[in-house]
């Protein structure tokens, strides 16, 4: 264990005066000293409930024979800054909560990480550090958000941004609006349908590096907080027997992972950290795997943004261990990957029902499952010849081939959509919103909630080299790359061209002459970024294609 350089000679005698002011004593040194990166934060209710599990994780580590060491970590509210600026710096902030992670936890040498996260870029830039530092580590993520309720039914806090929509197009009045934003979010936790927060928790415990069943527990309730527990246990266990993440972090955890995320209906974004996640942890993985995975994973879970359900019903129906279950009797699960809790998959499962219960409708059986294969598709074609991620479960119409509506900037589009300046067979395009353009590849939650407010979900498209919130449903088509900035074929679209997507054959056409998209690109230039220093400036000069997984150290 690393931290043996501490207890041993007096040459670490400095390193043990210090250790004593914050509470060590002459029997502390020859514990496993273990790190407790804090997510908590006042800014968001994704975070507002993580100082309480900290505390009881440290009181469970310390119970169980080691030394638990706190400190914080980053967040950004996804949520309050969506359609604003401060949306650039949220992927960013995967790369900074990575960074600091793997920074505390090799400088102080911990013996072992318990990362506490909750909004969405919380996960994967924890499980990048654990990928790197490959100390034994445990992830537990804050817990979902209660559902609000307002005239009958569950809102979430899409709820509100498809009420802008709606109160744009005149089918509600300000009261009404004003109800929604007051009810969509009752209280701590993320978002509540399986939008990206709930969707990468889900993926963490499928990849098994959080415990089962804690991926969908509600914030508020008491087994969140036992959960914690049981979690510092496992990892002092981890510690003792020296399981490590990128034992765990297997090519064959990564194919449990992207099964589970079809299965159950997640974010667009899960393409996105699982990549980069992959790559921390050395593992051979591209969007051709997503592709090859969705079309023999069917979706089982009826849940929002498309679906009906939230996440804390469908935790009461079992959650990921049922359709692990579900996926592992069917050949789309490997049952022997490794857990954090020393046990393989299938042992891990071996009490989990083979199929959902019957009086429930959110875990669909596997004979009547929502949809019969995968929804998140990579796309390609002239617009995206590295490939594009699309939803293409829950739409009306597969294909569209309308004239394109070009928009340089998210917040341009938006206030086309709010003037009512887009028109049924639309396509729209933003872009320059790119991990380079952007900087900070910013979530279009924003235009697409207007689209869907104001009644047009099923009749525009709409493609970006930005990203999609977990929220976000209908036909549109994100990450396309190469992006804007970069001289992708994105930037070359012009107004009134015709641009086809194509569910069904996976395609995403510009359709114009190879001779005139030549000679757009031989006259393209590319613009002049706004920052030119800080961490924006810092983040677009080192950030890959979002295709890689728009990692930052890809060429060092």
């Amino acid at each position: 264990m690393r931290s043996d350089t501490i207890k041993q000679g007096t040459e670490r005698t400095p390193n043990r005066a210090m250790l004593r002011a914050v509470g060590f004593t002459d029997t502390d040194f020859n514990k496993p000293i273990i790190g407790v990166a804090n997510g908590y934060s006042t800014i968001t209710p994704c975070n507002v409930g993580l100082d309480g599990l900290a505390d009881r994780a440290i009181d469970a580590l310390r119970s169980a024979g080691t030394m638990p060491q706190v400190f914080g970590t980053i967040t950004v509210s996804d949520g309050i800054s969506m359609g604003t600026e401060g949306m650039k710096y949220s992927l960013v902030s995967r790369e900074v909560i990575a960074d600091s992670i793997e920074t505390v936890s090799n400088a102080q040498c911990f013996d072992g990480i318990l990362a506490i996260g909750g909004c969405d870029k919380n996960m994967p830039g924890a499980l990048i550090a654990m990928a790197r530092m490959n100390i034994p580590a445990v992830f537990v993520y804050g817990g979902t958000i209660k559902p609000g309720h307002h005239n009958g039914r569950d809102l979430t806090v899409v709820s509100a941004f498809e009420a802008v929509g709606q109160f744009s197009a005149k089918k509600i009045d300000e009261k009404e609006l004003l109800e929604v934003e007051r009810h969509s979010c009752p209280g701590a936790g993320s978002c509540g349908g399986m939008f990206t927060a709930n969707t990468m928790s889900s993926a963490i415990e499928a990849l098994g590096l959080s415990l089962m069943h804690s991926s969908t527990m509600a914030a508020e309730d008491e087994e969140k907080s036992e959960s914690t527990s049981a979690s510092a246990r496992v990892l002092t266990e981890a510690v003792r027997k020296q399981i490590l993440p990128r034992t765990i972090l297997t090519r064959k955890a990564f194919e449990n992972a992207i099964a589970v995320v079809n299965a159950i209906g997640g974010s667009t974004n899960a393409v996105l950290h699982l990549l980069a996640i992959a790559r921390a942890a050395h593992v051979p993985l591209t969007i051709d795997d997503f592709e090859a995975i969705r079309a023999r994973v069917p979706v089982l879970c009826d849940l929002k943004p498309s679906g009906k359900y939230v996440t804390t019903d469908f935790h009461r129906a079992g959650g990921v261990p049922q359709v692990m279950k579900m996926l592992l009797d069917h050949g789309l699960l490997h049952g022997d990957c490794l857990t954090i809790t020393g046990q393989t998959v299938a042992e891990v499962l071996a009490s989990v029902p083979a199929e959902p219960a019957k009086d429930q409708e959110v875990i669909r059986p596997w004979k009547n499952p929502l949809y019969s294969h995968g929804h998140l598709a990579i796309l390609r074609g002239n617009l995206a010849p590295e490939g594009a991620v699309a939803k293409i479960t829950g739409v009306k119409t597969s294909k569209i081939t309308g004239p394109a509506r070009v928009f340089d900037s998210e917040e341009d589009c938006l206030r086309a959509i709010l003037a009512g300046l887009i028109r049924a067979g639309d396509v729209i395009v933003i872009r320059y919103e790119g991990p380079k353009g952007g900087p900070g590849m910013r979530e279009m939650l924003a235009p697409t909630s207007a689209i869907i407010g104001a009644g047009l979900g099923d009749a525009v498209g709409l493609i970006t080299d930005g990203r999609f919130s977990g929220g976000t449903y209908g036909m549109v088509v994100g990450h396309v790359s190469p992006e804007a900035a970069v001289g992708g074929t994105i930037a070359l679209v012009k107004e009134g061209d015709m641009i086809s997507i194509d569910a069904e054959k996976l395609s995403l056409q510009l359709n114009i002459s190879e001779t005139e998209l030549a000679a757009r690109r031989n006259a393209w230039k590319a613009p002049i970024s706004r920052y030119t220093s800080g961490v924006l400036a810092k983040y677009a000069k080192l950030v890959s294609s979002s295709s890689l997984g728009a990692v930052t150290d890809l060429n060092l």
